[in-house]
């Protein structure tokens, strides 16, 4: 089968032709039709994962179809379309897992295209337990990267305390950020949109922004506290989906009481604030990984009901080293789909 492989940091991704895996007592053969092209593959590629192995086939936004199931394994059926996502497998022991809280758990990390192989080839191995079944109205191409990027925003919107009315802002404008944005919009939530310039203004407002803050011309904290004004100004939630921490320091400022600072995305450098901000407004930090294979279930079904999927490119396999070096090198636009015929 043809595979794409990363076999360290820092090397070019190498297409190699690999056999068809066959899966062992419980675990599930998916024949991929597609794989989003995700920023954490850049992480993978730098070596930025602790627990990252190499070689391995980067690739966690799946969609694929059940080919065949390993001893033990009974459901999903063969012929059912389904996703895979970031986590891989848990250990089903610890207090996180017992409670579908997998993606917390206790124990050592399994991550799909991590220290896993992904979905960069033609065929994926995945756990019994950690695939969805896809919802028959979602195109399963665009579908793919909602099993990351859209995860990691519809399960931040509701770790955040999102509902309906909210006052959500959303800091970037990329893949994680404009789903954060759609699907606030949905959800009811009043949506404002920090970014670093108005590049995507028109594009935002379309998707149901009602603010846009472009940080080159105005203090982000700033035009947050002016939303609405007086003492109904300032956001509820601010989702910091850019690739550093700076971004939501900024606008932690803009917050309202009881509001809350959201890191899906963030750099190396530390969180450092002045407590008295927390304390006398009983405001929070808190972060939000991916998501476990129930809010995996949850985003799709909300996907579906709501008809939300990413805009993306389709691309070939043997296109895929070019891609990664250029998402790495921050030259690349757009959300590139790997697609399997």
């Amino acid at each position: 089968m043809h595979s794409a492989v990363l076999n360290a940091p820092h090397k070019p991704l190498e297409l190699v032709e690999r056999d068809v895996p066959e899966p062992g007592p419980g675990e599930i053969l998916v024949k991929v039709t597609a794989c989003g092209m995700c920023y954490s593959e850049v992480n993978q590629f730098h070596g930025h994962y602790p627990f990252g192995h190499f070689p391995v086939v980067p690739g966690h936004e799946i969609s694929g179809v059940v080919a065949a199931l390993g001893q033990g394994v009974d459901w999903p059926d063969v012929g059912t379309p389904v996703g895979a996502q970031f986590l891989y497998t848990s250990c089903g022991r610890c207090d996180y897992c017992v409670r579908g809280d997998q993606m917390l758990c206790a124990g050592p990390k399994h991550v799909t295209g991590v220290n896993h192989d992904g979905g960069y080839a033609e065929y994926f191995i995945a756990r019994a337990g950690f695939v969805t079944p896809l919802p028959k109205s979602l195109d399963p191409v665009a579908a793919a990267p909602l099993m990351c990027a859209g995860i990691t925003a519809f399960n931040g919107l509701r770790q955040g305390g999102a509902v309906a009315g909210s006052k959500v802002a959303v800091l970037g404008t990329g893949g994680v950020g404009t789903m954060a944005v759609r699907f606030a919009v949905a959800m009811g939530a009043r949506v404002a949109v920090v970014s670093r310039s108005r590049r995507t203004e028109n594009e935002m407002r379309e998707l149901g922004a009602e603010l846009f803050v472009a940080t080159e011309e105005q203090d982000p904290a700033e035009a947050l506290l002016a939303w609405d004004g007086g003492a109904d100004g300032g956001a509820d939630l601010a989702m910091n989906t850019a690739p550093d921490t700076a971004t939501g320091l900024a606008a932690f400022g803009g917050l309202r009481p009881d509001g809350t600072l959201l890191y899906l995305g963030y750099g190396p450098e530390p969180i450092t604030l002045a407590p008295i901000g927390l304390v006398l407004g009983r405001r929070r930090v808190m972060g939000s990984p991916s998501g476990s294979p129930k809010d995996m279930r949850d985003t799709l079904d909300f996907a579906a009901a709501h008809d939300i999927v990413p805009e993306v490119a389709q691309v070939q396999l043997e296109d895929a080293p070019g891609i990664l070096a250029a998402m790495a090198e921050g030259t690349a636009t757009g959300r590139s789909v790997i697609t399997f015929d």
